[in-house]
């Protein structure tokens, strides 16, 4: 009985990794090229920075609310810090005769835009008692539009090579087997970045005080009130930390691609909530873990790569995420049934 219980434990809390281990032997027999390095690469590199955003929605979610601003912080982020790092001869620069500022600057500027944003939300949902979700989608409509009018709807191309190299450079070498010899590769610094995020978030949520009381909050906010948690404090720092991600995010996506966009990551706020559901965070609040939140990244990132490489079209590729999300919503309401 013992061993039987503890088998079905194991099941119920590791089956999204078993669908992603599943998918990708899938994959592996269904391509030849789906398990080569650029290939695997560019899965990595592509769905690092949603998972960035997923981290920190996972907090809200968590807290039982949502962040629906992410990719539009992501986008001004983005090109606030690509304007401060246009190159003097740059096109469509954003404010003409401007010198350049060191990388370094520009991405505490970036990051900044996150804290105001985060900060916007957090004292709204927390004081004014305004659900997270419409507190948080006017706060997309304002970001995207403040993106949009501060580059006048033009991309912001041109940028120092400084600053490009934090999102193209590779700096962790791993060994990798090709044609019988052993070689090395760079893990793109993208993804370094997205691991260093769930590191973070990893600690926050079971090694901190404050993790504590984003599952107590979740799970009965009076209740956590007559502990003693100061829940409008602790709804504050979880959508700025949700926010900052965003905006780390956008700085990392400007420095990838060379250029900031107000209209970066249209709709990634949507693949983020949708990652961080798949890997089990419960929007009834109080449950949710990161190593979750990572394999829910992985598999709509097999799923989709998946699919290009066998020539699907994206409109069957977009019909197949919203039955996985949906799947895995009715998943989580009979899990909290069973509990409950």
């Amino acid at each position: 009985m013992i061993r039987n219980f503890d088998i079905k434990r194991f099941l119920g809390r590791n089956s999204i990794w078993i669908v992603f281990i599943a998918l990708s032997i899938f994959m592996t027999f269904a391509s030849e090229t789906f398990l080569t390095r650029i290939n695997i690469t560019n899965l990595l590199t592509t769905n690092a920075i949603v998972g960035i955003m997923a981290v920190g929605v996972a907090f809200c979610i968590i807290s039982r609310g949502i962040d629906l601003s992410t990719a539009s912080v992501l986008a001004l982020s983005s090109v606030v810090t690509a304007s401060l790092v246009q190159e003097i001869d740059a096109t469509n620069k954003v404010f003409e005769g401007m010198v350049p500022i060191p990388a370094f600057y520009a991405v505490l500027a970036g990051l900044g835009v996150g804290l105001f944003f985060g900060l916007m939300n957090g004292l709204l949902i927390a004081y004014t008692k305004i659900p997270p979700f419409i507190a948080t989608l006017g706060s997309m409509l304002i970001t995207r539009a403040a993106a949009q009018l501060y580059t006048s709807a033009f991309p912001v191309p041109g940028l120092t090579p400084e600053f490009r190299s934090i999102g193209q450079g590779e700096i962790i070498p791993l060994p990798y087997f090709s044609a019988g010899s052993l070689t090395t590769f760079g893990v793109p610094n993208v993804v370094t970045a997205f691991i260093v995020i769930v590191i973070i978030g990893g600690f926050f949520l079971t090694q901190t005080r404050f993790g504590q009381n984003i599952y107590a909050i979740g799970g009965n906010d009076t209740a956590a009130r007559v502990a003693g948690i100061n829940v409008e404090i602790n709804i504050v720092k979880i959508y700025v930390f949700s926010s900052v991600c965003s905006a780390f995010a956008g700085v990392l996506l400007a420095s990838r691609v060379g250029s900031g966009n107000a209209t970066l990551v249209s709709g990634g706020e949507l693949d983020a909530i949708a990652a961080a559901t798949v890997g089990g965070v419960s929007h009834a609040g109080g449950i949710g873990r990161i190593s979750g939140v990572i394999a829910g990244i992985l598999v709509l990132g097999v799923v989709n790569n998946g699919m290009l490489l066998l020539g699907i079209s994206p409109y069957v590729q977009n019909i197949v995420k919203g039955v996985i999300i949906i799947c895995a919503v009715v998943f989580d309401m009979r899990r909290n049934a069973r509990r409950a």
